[in-house]
């Protein structure tokens, strides 16, 4: 059976560092790059990128709605990133916030998990606001395929924290449910380890606390950079588990492109600052 997406990161995590590099090709960075904002556009920044994450950070993460607005075309580019990432040994983690009941989560998870999807990624994100239970056919092919899975529980924007941190009964939060309902499935499906279902968790630190420890999770923290969050943040927020954290980066890494060896120096950067920290 294939190493765990826990194992894999932990793999990348000792060769290379935790950071996670956003590849989102928002028209404004398309531009600032002098590139047009159009399918041609997107592929020289797939190429831009994929030169100065490999070899430079272990995870990509490239946000599937900036490929999508450009129709069949952005797809393509988007296909092209994942599958070339993963031959160059990088970590892909899709960017797609998936979520719906039954059939409809079956469609996307064999779009994006195991051999044969379409767009197959290492791990995906995931939106629980149908349910935590809904999201079967996900865990499943998840654990048939080895891939990850990060729900969002508490997300990096403020508008965000009237629903999540909205009271779900017996004392806790929304997001504190749902992070202890996810460390309770880990614990049915990989007693004793790192399980196949981790938390999007911002880099920032929030009240109410949550019990990141006890979820037996990865934790992945968006937010660094654009969104005010800095390696400390993260540092402070996942102090009781700094060997599960993937800190993500994207507009603050992207802002030294387009030239990839400005790039690369700036993921080798913030991601040395991370490993002294983490």
């Amino acid at each position: 059976m294939a190493d765990s997406f826990a194992e894999r990161f932990a793999a990348v995590r000792a060769a290379l560092g935790p950071l996670v590099f956003g590849a989102d090709p928002h028209g404004p960075v398309l531009r600032d790059w002098g590139l047009n904002d159009d399918a041609d556009g997107l592929e020289r920044f797939t190429d831009i990128v994929l030169g100065a994450a490999a070899g430079t950070v272990g995870l990509i993460k490239p946000q599937s709605a900036f490929y999508e607005r450009h129709g069949w075309q952005g797809i393509r580019a988007l296909a092209r990133l994942v599958e070339t990432a993963r031959a160059e040994g990088l970590l892909v983690i899709l960017d797609v916030k998936r979520g719906d009941v039954g059939s409809t989560n079956a469609a996307y998870a064999a779009a994006y998990l195991g051999d044969g999807a379409p767009l197959q990624a290492d791990a995906i994100t995931l939106s629980p606001y149908l349910g935590l239970g809904a999201m079967g056919e996900f865990v499943d092919r998840a654990r048939l395929s080895a891939a990850g899975l990060f729900v969002v529980v508490r997300s990096s924007n403020p508008e965000g924290r009237a629903v999540q941190g909205a009271a779900a009964g017996g004392g806790l939060t929304v997001d504190q449910r749902l992070l202890a309902d996810i460390g309770a499935l880990n614990a049915r499906l990989a007693p004793g380890v790192v399980g196949p279902v981790g938390a999007v968790v911002g880099a920032g630190r929030v009240d109410p606390p949550l019990d990141l420890a006890a979820a037996n999770a990865l934790l992945l923290a968006p937010g660094i950079g654009a969104q005010g969050a800095g390696p400390a943040d993260v540092a402070a927020t996942f102090a009781a588990c700094p060997d599960r954290v993937l800190p993500s980066a994207s507009r603050s890494l992207l802002a030294a492109g387009p030239d990839a060896g400005a790039l690369r120096d700036a993921a080798a950067r913030l991601n040395q600052e991370l490993r002294a920290l983490l």
